[in-house]
């Protein structure tokens, strides 16, 4: 039962990635893309919450990452539906919803470097250059991302 409830948090997870990255294109490009939005929210959501759901013995790393990141999606939610983007919400809501990608994709290089073979071996315990590598590039990539979302609000 576990196998089968690991594929679903898996496949929940890069549903969200995927989601979140057509969602991000719809706000570079002025399209709030309302059902890709919908989607990218609920599966995110869906996905840190599952995440506790795998037993554990205490608290772990990733369960800090699920916290954030529920609370992050709570405040995209909130800004995005219940305040309707209006005023501060509109860049509050494209922050916290850049977060929450970013956030998804960082585990799934944390995730990628666990399972991929190749990968393991490139760096087995996570402190190695190439994973401080990837998971550099990926924070910089998103923080540029953000910026150019926030900045294409006008």
């Amino acid at each position: 039962m576990l196998k089968l409830f690991t594929w679903f948090h898996v496949l929940i997870s890069l549903l969200a990635i995927v989601a979140g990255f057509v969602v991000i294109f719809g706000m570079l490009s002025g399209d709030p893309m309302d059902g890709w939005t919908a989607l990218f929210l609920a599966t995110t959501v869906a996905t840190s919450v599952t995440g506790f759901l795998f037993p554990f013995q205490k608290l772990l790393p990733s369960h800090i990452v699920g916290i954030v990141s529920l609370v992050v999606l709570g405040l995209a939610i909130y800004a995005r539906d219940a305040a309707h983007s209006a005023g501060a919400f509109a860049w509050i809501y494209v922050v916290s919803a850049v977060l929450a990608q970013y956030l998804n994709f960082f585990v799934l290089i944390v995730q990628s470097f666990q399972k991929v073979p190749a990968l393991k071996r490139l760096a087995p315990t996570q402190t190695e250059t190439p994973f401080k590598l990837a998971q550099g590039v990926a924070l910089l990539a998103f923080i540029g991302i953000g910026v150019k979302a926030v900045l294409s609000l006008g």
